[in-house]
């Protein structure tokens, strides 16, 4: 039987012929032979129908629209790192911490925390809290009390010069000076000693004291206070600072206050000292105006009324003054420094001043630094701006010259030149002999060090000797043995810095030191006792550094010489700043900026641009 083929042909209809077993077995050999055969894609189709894709699902995250397989993930790695970052940050905070331990501070560090210790002891007034120094009280509540004709009826402050009583307004400012200059330079490694606050804290007391002595708030003043005290004995034994041996506590005198009305010198120098004090405390705004201010007034002053503080005064037989030139030079440059007023500028750069401070007259005492003539630290000040600023046009020639004079004050301090003698222990002599040498090797150690980190932080590695070329290094090797030399590597193994070391002057030449703290006032001669004593010091005037030795290394520890074991602030305010200068090494480098807080950009400010162009 035939039928229709729907796929074409004829279709062949077998007739029932076989029983239904058959035909079961039939269809499975059919149905086995279908299924041997591979069906493609197109069979498959027709057989399964069309395929249903998934659909992905997403979250929107608003900028964002991301799988959510794709977040869960993110989401999960992310809470994952922060639990494995706080389980760490756990182990860190429970576990022992071991930090490696600082290395110890060098000698220069350990001498230098007590070399600040002595002008604490040095103070006069009523004293904070935190003086530390236990033998010493209260005094001079009423200096300028007891004269009616003083400036002002409230003198009280500042610091006793030596191991006396007396109030010198010169040393003093000399030495408020030197500490501001070495807290400008090095105020990092102040903190790295842990003494910044104590240093500005000292520079401070001085200052304070400073502001007092004259009309700081006035622009235009006739006189200013040199001296509180006196100690001219050679009118008879009457009692004074220097006839009578009293702790200051215990002074019932009277104390004259000594003013001068012509004392360029004076006023310069006080000037200087308040001018770098208000770069020190610059972060206190109205403290720092109000010591430029009173700078200004003084400088005004010592430029109208010429003449030289100490003549015909007590202070010429102590801390007599040469010449005020030199202070005009190193008032002019701090001046300058603090308040950017050009006018400064060109007056401690011109030549003439120079000239007749002495820059080129040569003798004995060319190129030292001392309380009486600043002209070699003056030169060295300058010479930062050149090598820092190179102003040029029109400062460059005289600050080329003093370049040039600095290179030569630290030629005459190497050992291969003759300039000045040294002790056979190795100590410089640039008093030539004469008493108390350690004052002046301190501030040359001073000069030398901040001279060469000039040098290296304006990336030069050395400087001239005529032809011979000396690195850096060698000035601070000068300055090493010399302070080396004051901290006892000398022939008597003595330290002249009271207190550093085990071997140190017992008997210094200090009234407050020598006198013991029992609750019993000594009068003016019966202190003498104490003064005449050959036992040590009943209290230890910690960090004075006394006169020093003679030009044979030797050195006599008693009382009544004072050429050997008197400390003065003006001494050790030039040890603090060659210490600081040298403690810690090279590590760390002077601070460039600080002292230029003030001055304006030195290059003229380029003109407008021209107007745009019309038709």
């Amino acid at each position: 039987m035939y039928g229709r083929d729907p796929w074409g042909g004829s279709l062949e209809i077998a007739a029932d012929s076989g029983t239904d077993d058959d035909r079961s077995r039939n269809l499975n050999d059919i149905d086995r032979a279908a299924l041997s055969k591979p069906l493609d894609e197109t069979q498959q189709s027709w057989l399964l129908g069309p395929h249903e894709q998934k659909k992905k699902k997403y979250v929107d995250l608003g900028c964002v629209v991301v799988s959510k397989k794709i977040f869960v993930w993110t989401v999960g790695i992310i809470l994952g790192a922060g639990l494995i970052a706080a389980f760490i940050a756990l182990l860190v905070n429970t576990l022992p911490h071991h930090h490696p331990r600082p290395p110890p501070p060098d000698n220069y560090t350990l001498a230098l925390r007590k070399a600040l210790m002595f002008f604490n002891a040095q103070r006069s007034g009523k004293l904070p809290k935190h003086n530390n120094v236990s033998w010493r009280g209260n005094s001079g509540l009423e200096d300028g009390k007891s004269d009616p004709s003083s400036i002002s009826k409230n003198l009280v402050g500042g610091y006793y010069d030596a191991g006396d009583a007396i109030k010198f307004n010169f040393p003093q400012s000399f030495a408020m000076t030197m500490l501001s200059w070495s807290v400008i330079e090095y105020s990092a490694k102040y903190e790295a000693a842990g003494e910044l606050n104590h240093i500005k804290d000292v520079i401070k007391w001085g200052t304070d004291y400073l502001l007092k002595t004259f009309n700081s708030s006035a622009d235009t003043i006739d006189r200013i206070v040199m001296q509180v005290g006196n100690g001219d004995t050679s009118g008879g034994p009457s009692p004074n600072d220097h006839y009578c041996w009293m702790r200051p506590e215990d002074i019932d005198y009277e104390r004259p206050v000594t003013e001068c009305h012509s004392c360029s010198d004076l006023a310069a120098e006080m000037a200087a000292a308040l001018a770098s004090a208000s770069i020190v405390f610059k972060d206190n705004k109205a403290y720092s105006e109000k010591l430029v201010h009173g700078a200004k007034t003084l400088f005004k002053f010592s430029r109208d009324q010429r003449g030289r503080y100490s003549v015909g005064a007590e202070a010429e037989i102590f801390y007599n003054s040469t010449s005020y030139w030199d202070e005009f030079v190193w008032g002019g440059a701090w001046m300058y420094y603090a308040t950017g007023n050009n006018s400064y500028l060109s007056l401690a750069t011109n030549i003439k001043m120079a000239t007749h401070a002495g820059a080129f007259w040569g003798g004995q005492d060319y190129g030292v630094l001392s309380w009486d003539n600043k002209l070699a630290g003056a030169q060295v000040l300058l010479t930062r701006m050149r090598l820092f600023l190179s102003p040029g046009y029109p400062y460059e020639e005289a600050l080329k010259t003093f370049h040039n004079q600095t290179s030569i004050y630290m030629c005459s301090f190497l050992p291969f030149f003759t300039s000045f003698n040294r002790t056979k222990g190795g100590l410089i002599q640039l008093n030539h002999g004469r008493p108390q040498p350690l004052q002046y090797v301190v501030n040359a150690a001073f000069l030398a060090t901040l001279f060469g980190d000039y040098l290296d932080a304006a990336d030069t590695p050395g400087w001239y000797c005529g032809p011979n070329f000396y690195s850096t290094d060698i000035l601070r090797t000068f300055a090493e043995t010399q302070i080396d030399y004051v901290l006892g590597k000398n022939p008597r193994k003595m330290s002249y810095l009271v207190g550093f070391g085990s071997h140190y002057p017992k008997q210094v030449h200090h009234r407050g030191a020598s006198i013991p703290k029992n609750k019993v006032k000594y009068n003016c001669k019966g202190g003498w006792k104490w003064r005449d004593s050959s036992k040590p010091n009943p209290n230890t005037i910690v960090g004075a550094m006394v006169a020093g030795p003679d030009r044979h290394d030797g050195f006599h520890d008693k009382r009544t010489n004072y050429n050997y074991t008197e400390p003065t602030i003006a001494g050790n305010a030039g040890l603090v700043a060659a210490l600081v200068a040298l403690s810690g090494g090279k590590s760390t480098l002077i601070d460039k900026n600080t002292m230029f807080s003030a001055v304006p950009p030195m290059f003229p400010i380029p003109p407008p641009p021209p107007s745009a162009w019309k038709p």
